[in-house]
């Protein structure tokens, strides 16, 4: 890495990590202090992250993984700059336990000693907003899904696409949304570590760019009542570590999936309400998961209908690499390490016990009425982030992935957050009950 770092010309090197809710944060180094970097580590106060270290254990370390190192393309002036994801370690040189990224090993390790890897692709949808301190979500043009691009949005996704190749992620696909101001960028799939650093690179790279050109990008889940909510959602599948031969597929089955598959989308079925809290972790989220969009409310399996909780896409017959399945409640705003370890621990806990889900339901769920849903054993998520909280709070599973202390943090600030809400008198209160009583 020191060679490639002089090959680039680098100046400086900005460490960074990410706190319990996904939020970037960073210590930047001179490029001579690189080596002993490297080395040793960089010492940082971790009582002052969101979520980590009590003040009694404050001293963490950064170490940098030097697979994750590339040049940050809007930072050249006055000498290179690069950037490099660090794992974080105690004074004792052991992994620190509430590091995100240490949460995440712990499960893919768990799912290799099974004889699996885990490969995940997220879809990431946002919306660009004109930059007005007034009118905060006002959206950059009038598009609609697969509509053709204004130019400022045009230009924008093209800068935020080369930026990114610098990152080294491969974006496979963007297009305009189905809200207007609203896009989706998606790029390829890979191991869920790399993928959860790729998908906050990406977060990261859509802001500052939009932040130069005056626009606001935001990944928040409903930004604007009445229109389409941004997700996230997430196509997952086992791969075998010896062949390579990706588990999910079965040629003769009639959604070409194979038992491991089938035990897989049990786990996930099963323990979604309990995951929502991680998967969808803010107020905001559950005014995206609501009838009338393509959002999902109730935990049902389908192929062809998107209304479903978790949808097997069905054009991999030729391919059987690709065979997948999409989990459709997660959004923007989780932090994806913790949401890919919960996500994998409730799938392997379903081929663990050999979980079978239920039938599939590929009518839209949203025309059935309350009586027949009932009648299907066809539950619903969480309306919201106070009865999702509640979930998790019964979950030894995912105490036991997050560990207590984390798990107990992120119930806690959770629940402020919940009640900092609770608080809030809305627009919509003023306007409905002010000349009423």
């Amino acid at each position: 890495m020191v060679e490639r770092v002089k090959k680039d010309n680098v100046e400086f090197v900005r460490l960074q990590l990410f706190d319990l809710m996904g939020v970037p944060k960073e210590v930047i180094i001179p490029v001579e202090e690189l080596d002993d970097a490297l080395e040793n580590g960089v010492w940082f106060d971790g009582s002052s992250i969101e979520g980590f270290a009590r003040i009694q254990e404050s001293d963490l370390f950064l170490k940098p993984d030097i697979n994750t190192y590339s040049l940050v393309p809007w930072l050249n002036e006055g000498g290179k700059t690069a950037r490099v994801i660090c794992d974080i370690y105690r004074s004792d040189n052991q992994p620190f336990e509430d590091d995100p990224r240490t949460v995440l090993r712990k499960v893919t390790q768990e799912a290799r000693d099974m004889g699996f890897e885990y490969y995940v692709g997220p879809e990431l949808e946002f919306y660009l907003f004109k930059k007005d301190d007034v009118v905060r979500t006002a959206p950059i043009d009038t598009g609609s899904y697969f509509d053709l691009n204004s130019y400022e949005g045009y230009r924008l996704i093209k800068e935020i696409i080369t930026a990114l190749k610098s990152f080294g992620i491969s974006v496979e696909t963007s297009h305009h949304e189905v809200g207007i101001g609203q896009y989706e960028i998606d790029f390829k799939y890979g191991t869920a570590i790399e993928t959860a650093d790729r998908l906050l690179t990406l977060k990261y790279t859509v802001k500052k760019i939009s932040q130069m050109h005056n626009i606001q990008a935001t990944f928040m889940p409903k930004p604007i009542s009445g229109i389409a909510g941004s997700g996230m959602h997430v196509h997952q599948s086992l791969f075998d570590i010896k062949t390579g031969k990706n588990l999910f597929y079965q040629a003769d089955d009639p959604y070409r999936l194979s038992p491991l598959a089938y035990s897989f989308m049990a786990g996930l079925m099963k323990n979604v309400k309990a995951m929502a809290a991680i998967l969808c972790p803010t107020v905001n989220s559950y005014k995206r998961l609501v009838t009338g969009y393509e959002a999902p409310v109730y935990i049902s399996w389908a192929s062809k209908n998107r209304t479903a909780l978790v949808r097997i896409p069905n054009w991999f017959n030729s391919k059987p690499n690709s065979a997948r399945m999409e989990l459709r409640c997660p959004d923007p705003t989780c932090n994806p390490y913790l949401a890919f370890a919960v996500m994998l621990k409730a799938g392997l806990e379903g081929i663990k016990h050999n979980l079978q889900p239920p039938k599939p339901v590929e009518e839209n769920i949203f025309k059935i009425d309350q009586e027949s849903l009932k009648g299907k054993n066809i539950d619903n998520l969480p309306n919201s982030l106070s009865d999702a909280i509640n979930e998790l709070k019964k979950s030894s599973l995912f105490t036991d992935v997050l560990g207590k202390h984390l798990f107990d943090k992120y119930i806690a600030i959770k629940t402020k957050e919940v009640g900092e809400y609770r608080q809030q008198v809305t627009p919509w209160e003023i306007e409905k009950y002010i000349d009423r009583f």
